[in-house]
Parts: C-alpha cells; sequence; structure tokens
C-alpha cells in the first residue's frame, strides 16, 4: 500500500516542489469535536444536547471534506496537495472522533487533521468541501469515481464499509451517531439510537454499470474561514450548534434522527445548522433560509488550539 501512495505522489507531481518550480511547505490542519465548551469522547462522561438538553453518548463520529484550500491575503486559494495515506486519497481526507472505546462501535484509530503541502504564500483563511466528490482528477490526469464507487476495492479511506452509503454506492458524509439517555422515543416505539448520516440522495444511474450518477440533493458544502492560522487554530464541529434545535430524545417520522430525507421532520434543523438546503432551490436548511447561503454553517467554528 505504501508503494502505492508513493506511486500516486510521483505521477500526479505531489513532492516537495510548486508547479512554478517553488518549494512547497508543509501544512496540518487541525479539527476538534466539542458540545460547547464541554469534550465528547467514546468513554466520556453524558453531554447535554438539543432543545431539552438530554444527556447523550457517542456512539460514533466521522466525517469526510475535500478541496482543502489557503485562502490569501489578495483573495486567492491555494489547494493543499494532501499527502496519500490510509486517511487521505487524491483530494479527500476522512476525520474520525471516535476510538471504539466504551459506547463507540468503530476502531481504535483516529484522525484529527489533514495533512498536505501548498506552495508559499501569505495565507490569511481556510476552506473546505464537506463531502466526498463525485471524482477528482486522478494520477494520470483522468478523471476517477470518488463518492460513487465500491467500498470494497476503493483505497483507503474510501474503503470502509461503515462510511457507506446504500443509495447509488455513495458515502456517508458524515456519520454521527447519539445514545440519549431513556431512548429516542417514536410514535410507535422507543429505539436507542439518533442518528445523523449526512450524503448525497435523490440519485439516479448505477455505478456498477459505469453509469453516470446524478444527485438531486447533492448535499455538499463549503465551510471557509476569512480568517485562519493553521498553527494557531482548530475547526470545531460543535455538536451544541449542530443540536441547537433538535430533539435528540423525540423522533417524529422517518429514521431515528436525520438520513438526508428532506420528508423527515429532523432533518430540517440539522440542514439549517450544516448550512445545507433539504431540496434544490431552498435556502440553506430549507424555505426562509436564503439570508444564511453564504454564512458559516453554524455547526462550525475556529477556536484556538
Amino acid at each position: 500500500m505504501k508503494n502505492l501512495y508513493a506511486s500516486i505522489l510521483l505521477m500526479c507531481g505531489c513532492n516537495a516542489w510548486a508547479v512554478d518550480g517553488g518549494p512547497l511547505r508543509d501544512v496540518e490542519i487541525g479539527f476538534a469535536m466539542r458540545a460547547g465548551e464541554s469534550a465528547v469522547h467514546c468513554a466520556g462522561p453524558a453531554v447535554r444536547l438539543g432543545v431539552a438538553a438530554t444527556p447523550a453518548r457517542l456512539r460514533d463520529a466521522r466525517l469526510y471534506v475535500h478541496n482543502v484550500r489557503l485562502l490569501a491575503r489578495d483573495g486567492a486559494e491555494a489547494p493543499l496537495q494532501l499527502e496519500q495515506n490510509e486517511w487521505q486519497y487524491l483530494n479527500v481526507a476522512l476525520l474520525d472522533f471516535e476510538d471504539g472505546a466504551a459506547t463507540c462501535e468503530g476502531t481504535a484509530a483516529v484522525n484529527t487533521a489533514v495533512r498536505g503541502k501548498v506552495a508559499a504564500g501569505d495565507f490569511v483563511g481556510l476552506a473546505f468541501d464537506l463531502g466526498v466528490p463525485v471524482s477528482a482528477p486522478g494520477p494520470a490526469g483522468a478523471a476517477v469515481p470518488l463518492n460513487h464507487s465500491n467500498s470494497e476495492t476503493a483505497p483507503a479511506p474510501l474503503d470502509i464499509a461503515a462510511m457507506g452509503w446504500s443509495w447509488q454506492a455513495g458515502r456517508k458524509f458524515i456519520k454521527l451517531e447519539l445514545l440519549p439517555e431513556g431512548g429516542v422515543k417514536r410514535k410507535n416505539d422507543t429505539t436507542k439510537v439518533w442518528t445523523i448520516h449526512l450524503g448525497s440522495t435523490a440519485c439516479v444511474g448505477n455505478p456498477t454499470d459505469n453509469d453516470t450518477v446524478k444527485c438531486g440533493n447533492p448535499n455538499r458544502r463549503t465551510v471557509r474561514f476569512e480568517r485562519f492560522e493553521q498553527a494557531r487554530d482548530l475547526v470545531l464541529l460543535d455538536l451544541a450548534r449542530l443540536l441547537e434545535y433538535s430533539d435528540i430524545g423525540r423522533d417524529e417520522g422517518g429514521a431515528a434522527g436525520c438520513m438526508s430525507w428532506p420528508a423527515d421532520p429532523e432533518c430540517g434543523p440539522v440542514f439549517r445548522q450544516l448550512g445545507l438546503p433539504l431540496r434544490p432551490g431552498e435556502g440553506r436548511g430549507g424555505a426562509g433560509q436564503s439570508a444564511a447561503d453564504q454564512a458559516l454553517p453554524a455547526a462550525f467554528r475556529r477556536v484556538a488550539k
């Protein structure tokens, strides 16, 4: 596998020199997950979340990002050339905040940073896109299918079955699963897990037949910080803000939580905090939210390391 990554680096030109012949410098963008000021860990205490301040423990917390770039003072964007390793492939990276301990069901390995190289510049900000892109340029320059690909044969980190999205062989862009104390009360029963599974929906085309897959609801979102110092700052996914308008102890229909179905009552508040439209043509988070279209999603903020 290491030889594969090395070959990709050599073939795509992702070495220590920029296209213009100048040297590249190493960059590490740190990420964290909290609930307000409270730490959230698999083996940690319950944290109170949502409109009812329901105590909940973590079951899973992973997300994909892509197209990471640094923002120059003059407004130019410099793409980060990602290291090719078990957490990063082409321009996609997986962030993993769960360690498989206690209430979590993942693996012991965690990853809380995106690493790569960038040309020298006066950088003052950061931008990245949530999710997995449809494709990205490969070593030979041709587009390599990414989101709609077979997780059994895809390279890491796209080979994780738990991050697979059953519709059109896509990926879960965000996989957050919580265990509220007392369970999740539904109309006819109570279940244990409240979930956020964000992914593309309303997709047509069968990737196993080499069809081009098109999705009516791509559900990808740019996160942009006009001010960000990679040596001093972290990108924080704040569960308190993400779930600010959600009741994680109850479910009014559809899956328990939000699995990106536009008609699911629980998806509106979640999409609002992620700055996403429920349907094409709507504002972020549904009708009436268009004023926030260009705003930083409420679920993300910049914090000091």
